[in-house]
């Protein structure tokens, strides 16, 4: 989570959506970044309005907007998929090596994933309670162009962002079968990518 105090902003961490690779270029430009323990770093909307938002205002006696960036949800376990299956994981329950892509969407889709599925929601981090988008700026991950645009222009400042922590390459495809699952039983994940900007 970064928090540009002067520009009354602040920049909700969604894990595995390249944001901390935009953490690295914007720490320096920030008044505060929580990077440790990943639980404060990635706090999700409710945890944000809970906590940090009623102490920000508390601090300052202004009011914080908030920015998340969101990844398509198909891309998004991809990514979760491949990282889980880095040669550190090899033997670990979270580990997909023995687990095809189709078994970890499955697994994900369950009321209670495996471990190796077991990796949140982008919905239950951006959405309140009521099902309503709880940023005030939503980005695809997909429009970085528009992202970039919106926080130089917002921070006044050029940015160049490095590849950190970047999941192994591989080519993954998704069943038919297993996708038709997934936009049923996880429709929130498909409806909040909507949501964002494109």
């Amino acid at each position: 989570m970064l928090v540009f105090w002067e520009e009354k902003l602040v920049f909700l961490a969604v894990p595995k959506t390249g944001t901390t690779a935009l953490e690295g270029a914007l720490a320096p430009r920030a008044s505060m970044v929580l990077r440790d323990p990943p639980h404060l770093k990635h706090s999700p909307v409710y945890r944000y309005r809970r906590f940090l938002k009623p102490y920000f205002r508390q601090a300052g006696g202004q009011e914080m907007e908030t920015l998340a960036v969101v990844r398509n949800p198909i891309d998004w376990l991809g990514s979760w998929y491949r990282y889980r299956h880095r040669d550190t994981l090899a033997g670990h329950e979270n580990s997909t090596r023995d687990v095809s892509f189709d078994a970890f969407v499955d697994g994900y889709c369950r009321g209670k994933p495996p471990p190796f599925a077991a990796i949140g929601s982008q919905a239950k981090f951006l959405l309140t309670g009521e099902g309503e988008l709880g940023v005030d700026h939503l980005f695809r991950y997909e429009a970085q162009d528009r992202l970039i645009g919106f926080l130089e222009n917002r921070l006044d400042t050029k940015i160049a962002t490095k590849r950190l922590n970047v999941s192994p390459t591989m080519t993954l495809s998704l069943s038919p079968e297993i996708e038709a699952k997934l936009r049923n039983k996880r429709a929130d994940e498909f409806r909040v990518w909507e949501m964002g900007q494109g």
